[in-house]
């Protein structure tokens, strides 16, 4: 059964038909994109939505939609994703977000990871999540630190150009001892629910 996770100010779900459009407009986005090969037509970003809400499932779990209670408007998406054997380091689970560019710099995407990474240790009993970026990528690479991620150095991502700006990539990984200690440190004790979602729309 998916699951449904509540932060104080968001909500992480499984995705619906009206998430595609400002999913698509996010995708299309050359500032979301800066750090990505290219942005996604419309075509793409639905396949891409289809293909996360078939994890969260098949698993439970997944790259989930982020909505601001609040409002109830989808921002962008956070979550975890289980890599088998595409990287030399894996196999691994990889923590990964995307937010309109409109929502950034609110904590939002600190908010939505730490939540995930509770999720991961806490009811999936991982030994250990990873998260990467391009190395340009500092706001991400920023984050991951937030989140008390250690740096493990650098990898060429297998699936872009070898004359790819950007090909090298920065790998940080995170432990539960970690976790606990970062959020006990930084005071990211936030209020964090977990529940089974109910009658999820899977989109067409």
């Amino acid at each position: 059964m998916p699951c449904c996770i509540e932060t104080p100010r968001l909500k992480l779900r499984p995705w619906r038909t009206e998430d595609f459009e400002p999913f698509a407009r996010l995708n299309a986005s050359a500032e979301v994109m800066r750090y990505f090969p290219r942005t996604l037509t419309q075509a793409e970003s639905h396949a891409l939505m289809q293909k996360f809400q078939s994890l969260i499932e098949l698993n439970g779990w997944g790259f989930w939609a982020i909505e601001l209670k609040q409002a109830q408007r989808f921002i962008g998406f956070c979550g975890l994703h289980f890599q088998p054997d595409m990287f030399e380091f894996s196999p691994c689970t990889e923590i990964g977000w995307r937010l309109d560019a409109k929502y950034w710099h609110q904590g939002y995407a600190t908010e939505a990871a730490e939540a995930c990474l509770h999720f991961a240790f806490e009811h999936l009993k991982l030994n250990e999540v990873a998260a990467f970026t391009a190395q340009q990528n500092q706001p991400s690479e920023r984050l991951m630190q937030r989140l008390g991620m250690q740096h493990q150095g650098y990898f060429d991502h297998p699936k872009l150009d070898r004359d790819s700006p950007l090909l090298a990539h920065a790998l940080y990984r995170i432990t539960p001892a970690d976790f606990l200690k970062n959020r006990g440190e930084c005071g990211l004790n936030q209020s964090i629910r977990i529940e089974q979602a109910q009658n999820p729309a899977i989109p067409e």
